[in-house]
């Protein structure tokens, strides 16, 4: 076993280990589930080695590699329990497993990425790809992916259930694809990967403004695709796009044009520049575009230098090439903000019928801020208060009922001001 530091006190055990929970949780999954063949023996075996650390560590200290521990206690565990399967049947592994050897060595990958493109099957379905992703390499509870995708505990653990049976029951094999197959099945990982990343950058529900387990986790992943396939256009344009918008999270408390610009890590804007000059070296997907998006706020000195011409030019041709209504709804905020509040206002009233965008809190939020500046502030009251009703995290919820109460304010102000005014009589 590891050497180990002895911890101070119960504090510092538990946090390290929710440090190696956020860390470690997806590598030890994926290095148990090659030595079993069987996720669901991988995720308990898991599940134990942390239950042991949380006993061992606060008493022994804590190891001074506690991936190594865990992946340790986690293989010894399910060597334990594989001997107990006695029969044959309970003995042959569940996934199909391929030897490394059988592939060029240059697409060797860490068993993260086997177990990524293991729940990223064609097979499953989308749902059933993201749950298993959020659940076996990013490590969130059953109950939080049920709450982050919007379901019951029970609907969720009935889907995980389902999809691991699907994956025994058609052999999928646990591996990176091979050089020939990649090309078809990279995208499926990538717009899986970036609805994580999305989960945790605009989490649906929850305390927080940003999840940033899931974010750090889908940087993490789309860094070791870029590696496995540098020159792949959607990962690189991806990566681009999740380290152009992650450089904003110190200041995501508050709204973009409030945000305080000299707070933005500026390493991972650069980084994220120089891989969108290389994924727009060639034809650009809707990554590149996207981030070529995020590149044009993370290049403006201040929210009035934004080049919202450009903004305006790259969502018409995001919408064009690849269409969505929170595309649209996005064009149409830069368009208001290049054309000003009446054309924006009635951009986002276009869009607002769209099934897609009933619950979605931006929607009322962009109306809101063009009626205020409209200076109908009871209808941008109204609007706020639809969009805080919708707003997923608690800090996002808060700030839309504040900007309600001041709408509602400034609102009063002006009918208090008219009223003393009087109306103009003549008299006769």
């Amino acid at each position: 076993m590891d050497a180990v530091t002895p911890a101070s006190d119960a504090a510092d055990a538990d946090a390290a280990l929710a440090s190696a929970h956020r860390a470690e949780w997806a590598a030890v999954v994926a290095s148990t589930a090659r030595l079993t063949g069987d996720l669901d023996l991988a995720e308990e075996c898991t599940q134990e080695a942390f239950a042991r650390a949380v006993e061992v560590w606060p008493v022994r200290g804590i190891p001074d590699r506690p991936g190594a521990w865990l992946t340790t206690v986690a293989a010894n565990r399910a060597r334990d329990e594989l001997r107990r399967r006695t029969a044959l049947r309970r003995r042959l592994p569940l996934l199909v497993r391929e030897d490394s050897a059988d592939h060029d060595a240059s697409w060797h990958a860490d068993d993260r990425l086997r177990l990524v493109f293991t729940c990223c099957h064609p097979a499953l379905s989308r749902e059933a790809q993201v749950a298993l992703t959020l659940r076996l390499v990013c490590g969130v509870p059953t109950g939080d992916v049920a709450a982050v995708l919007l379901v019951s505990e029970s609907t969720m653990a009935a889907r995980i259930t389902r999809a691991k049976r699907k994956i025994a029951v058609a052999r999928i094999p646990y591996r990176v694809p091979d050089a020939a197959e990649l090309p078809e099945r990279i995208d499926v990982v990538c717009d899986v990967l970036y609805l994580v990343f999305t989960l945790g950058h605009a989490p649906p529900s929850g305390e927080r403004p940003v999840r940033a387990d899931l974010v750090d986790e889908a940087i993490a992943l789309t860094r070791m695709l870029h590696a496995l396939l540098p020159k792949s256009r959607a990962v690189t344009g991806l990566l681009a796009l999740m380290l152009l918008t992650d450089a904003r999270r110190a200041t995501r408390d508050d709204l973009l044009p409030e945000q305080d610009r000299s707070r933005w890590d500026r390493a991972l804007i650069d980084e994220g520049l120089g891989l969108l000059a290389a994924a727009t070296a060639r034809a650009a997907d809707r990554y590149a575009v996207s981030a070529a998006i995020a590149a044009a706020h993370a290049q403006a000195p201040t929210w009035n230098d934004t080049d919202w011409v450009r903004i305006v030019d790259l969502y018409t041709l995001l919408g064009r090439a690849w269409p969505s209504p929170v595309v649209t709804l996005n064009r149409a905020v830069a368009l208001g903000m290049r054309d000003g509040p009446a054309a924006g206002l009635a951009a986002v009233d276009a869009v607002a019928a769209e099934p897609a965008l009933g619950r979605y809190p931006y929607l009322p939020a962009a109306r809101a801020a063009f009626l205020g500046e409209l200076g109908r502030w009871d209808e941008a009251a109204d609007a706020y208060a639809d969009a805080a009703r919708l707003a997923g995290s608690t800090v996002e919820r808060e700030r839309m009922r504040a900007q309600a109460v001041d709408a509602r304010l400034r609102a009063a102000v002006d009918n208090s001001e008219g009223e003393e005014a009087g109306p103009v009589t003549v008299d006769g």
